[in-house]
């Protein structure tokens, strides 16, 4: 019965939203001709019917999951009898079918949510082809499900009575019931501002107010990208047993160049915005983002990438490159056809501006997406010629990546100085002048207290100079609101109050990933059993071993007591129903001035615990624990926390910016341009 629900949903869905597509296209057709259409054949009608479709393949799927059907060939694959209430409800987007049905149900979402958005304007042109666009992408995705990536397939023989279970590292930590769906809301919502972007190329109106849409829809999306994000990373740090958080793994990359690009983007659109500036620019950047989530959706599940990340090998790869090839070729022929119209009236007056900055913030963004898209396709392209294998690791990344990330905290620092048009030389210095000695001052703090290292100092230089500047702006959008009598709170909503503690958060994370990767200490020690060691300034002492036992894993632990006051278990797990290596469980003594990562690597003796690695050349009884110091690592996640409060924030629209109809200067702007 679940499966048929499924099934039965899936099917409404793809077949609700194949008509609304074409009724809606035939619509826009006949409307570009002078020609009313009947309310009783608009297209839209149909969409809440492929909504509802997709809750119901969704509600069966989790039905399934909860109640342990093993008779559905996913559930069997990835579920088992004893699988927690909480990994069971994951389950759905642990493997490929499932995580396209969750890509396809957030997709409907955004289709009503648009649709909802614009019911006033539903006889618009720009409004019709973009739902129309986005109702194909739809047909795409829901096609796959009732083809090749069908979730609700039979199993096939003898139903088991246990399951297989979900993998090892999807049953670890909690934060897979977060960081996956924010991740795909964060892709799947660059589907929006493509399709405005494609709806005004092929309308032509590409000089209206539509690109102040696609900015705030495209800013939600960055702000749930970059949240899932930092939550991936640290999942791979509290799961992995690697100590870190970011391996330049290609799945990891798949997701890094749209929020590369996207933040070119909702920085581009403000130039757009205000002077009129850009607008291929931005149309190509808008149509890029999702044809990079595509690509990224190719490089996950169609198997061409080793990743711990990847799903398994499957049919679907070459549907996604086609997809990818189509969506590439289409937007290039419409952009080549409206070459025209696309040309601005007006130019950049002066490279030391602040629009001047944006367009080098952006080339910096765009040029490091191709870097990082270079680095994932060279292996495949190398192999797929050479027949050999070729790995392009972190010191690639690395290389580059981090003068481009300097580069960037200058931009940050000084681009909010600057005036529009052409910025005074002078008036800059004048205004850096506080945010520069307060850096300065916190430098030679740190070299006074012991901080050594060029490439650290200048980032933290570079920091505090940028969040010093985003203060600066916080506190004049305070005192003008202020006087004129508002809330001065009121500062930190809208674009500029946002998007100074976006940039306060960008801050924090620099200084964490900085501090962590620059002054971490790493060992393997071997305890026997009641010894204390320290280690850079923490001391460790081994208390013992335990053993727990749940009905769905058997959990070895070391108990470890640090600096004398708590006792932490690094462990290893073997998990019930799937066959599979130990997983290790790390232990984290966290803190505001950095973590001690503890792993339990090997147990001295010829036999072992369950699940424990036996060393030979260990003294029986003895453990080797692997620790790692990393110095203020937990504010890469309290950043992380920061970007997604000013993303949130930046969204809240200001009274004073209702009207759409013309660009206005914020407080801000008139402050820094007076």
């Amino acid at each position: 019965m679940k499966a048929h629900l499924g099934q039965f949903g899936i099917w409404l869905c793809l077949l609700a939203s194949i008509g609304a597509t074409i009724l809606v296209v035939i619509e826009q057709l006949r409307r570009a001709r002078g020609k009313s259409v009947a309310r009783l054949f608009d297209g839209r009608w149909l969409i809440p019917f492929a909504v509802l479709g997709a809750g119901l393949s969704v509600g069966a799927m989790q039905w399934a999951l909860i109640t342990h059907d093993f008779s559905i060939a996913y559930v069997a694959a990835n579920n088992a009898s004893v699988t927690p209430l909480i990994y069971s409800i994951t389950g759905m987007w642990s493997a490929l079918a499932g995580s396209i049905l969750l890509w396809g149900t957030i997709l409907m979402l955004l289709i009503l949510s648009v649709l909802w958005r614009y019911r006033h304007e539903r006889d618009d042109s720009v409004v019709g082809w973009a739902t129309a666009i986005m109702l194909g992408v739809a047909v795409f995705f829901f096609g796959l499900m009732a083809g090749p990536a069908n979730p609700f397939v039979l199993t096939q023989g003898v139903i088991p009575t246990q399951g297989a279970g979900p993998n090892s590292l999807l049953q670890n930590n909690p934060l897979v019931a977060i960081h996956p769906p924010l991740l795909y809301l964060g892709m799947v919502g660059f589907t929006v501002p493509f399709a405005f972007a494609m709806a005004m190329l092929i309308t032509g109106r590409v000089d209206e107010r539509w690109y102040v849409a696609t900015r705030r829809w495209a800013l939600f999306s960055w702000t749930a990208l970059s949240v899932g994000i930092v939550l991936g990373a640290w999942w791979s740090y509290q799961v992995l047993g690697w100590g870190g958080f970011w391996g330049w793994d290609p799945v990891e990359n798949a997701a890094l160049m749209p929020w590369l690009l996207a933040t070119a983007y909702v920085h581009s659109i403000v130039v757009e915005e205000r002077r009129g500036l850009l607008r291929v620019w931005n149309l190509s950047l808008a149509i890029s983002i999702f044809a990079a989530t595509i690509l990224g959706t190719f490089f996950t599940r169609s198997g061409v990438v080793e990743s711990v990340h990847a799903f398994s090998s499957s049919t679907v790869g070459p549907l996604l490159l086609g997809f990818f090839a189509l969506i590439v070729f289409a937007s290039l022929g419409l952009i080549a056809w409206r070459a025209d119209s696309l040309r601005s009236q007006v130019g950049l007056d002066a490279a030391f501006s602040r629009e001047g900055a944006f367009v080098l913030n952006n080339m910096l963004l765009v040029a490091f997406c191709l870097v990082v898209l270079a680095g994932t396709v060279f292996p495949l392209l190398y192999e797929a010629i050479k027949g050999g294998v070729v790995t392009v690791g972190p010191p690639y990344f690395n290389a580059i990546g981090g003068p481009i990330g300097i580069a960037l905290l200058v931009l940050m620092a000084v681009a909010p100085l600057l005036s529009w048009r052409v910025a005074s030389g002078s008036v800059v210095m004048k205004r850096v002048e506080l945010p520069a000695w307060i850096a300065t001052a916190v430098i030679v703090i740190l070299v006074i207290c012991g901080v050594r290292g060029v490439m650290p100092l200048c980032a933290y230089f570079l920091g505090t100079l940028a969040a010093a500047t985003a203060v600066r702006a916080l506190a004049l959008e305070f005192l003008a609101r202020r006087r004129r009598g508002e809330s001065g709170f009121r500062c930190l909503l809208g674009r500029t109050g946002g998007g100074m503690i976006v940039h306060i958060g960008v801050v924090v994370v620099a200084i964490g990933l900085v501090t962590s990767t620059s002054y971490l200490a790493r060992s393997e020690i071997v305890f026997a059993k009641g010894e204390t060691v320290v280690f850079h300034g923490h001391s460790l002492q081994y208390l013992g071993l335990s053993t727990t036992t749940s009905a769905y894993k058997t959990t070895t632990s070391v108990d470890l007591l640090i600096d004398g006051s708590r006792v932490f278990k690094p462990g290893v797990s073997e998990f019930t129903g799937r066959s599979s290596d130990p997983v290790g469980t790390p232990a984290i003594d966290s803190s505001w001035k950095g973590d001690v990562y503890l792993t339990f690597d090997a147990i001295g003796g010829s036999g072992g615990t369950s699940g424990a690695s036996v060393a030979s050349n260990l003294k029986p009884g003895s453990v080797a624990i692997g620790v790692i110091v990393e110095p203020l690592l937990p504010w890469l996640w309290i950043g992380g926390l920061i970007i997604g409060m000013g993303g949130l924030l930046a969204l809240v629209r200001d009274k004073r910016r209702r009207s759409t109809a013309a660009p206005r200067t914020t407080v801000h702007d008139e402050l820094v341009d007076s």
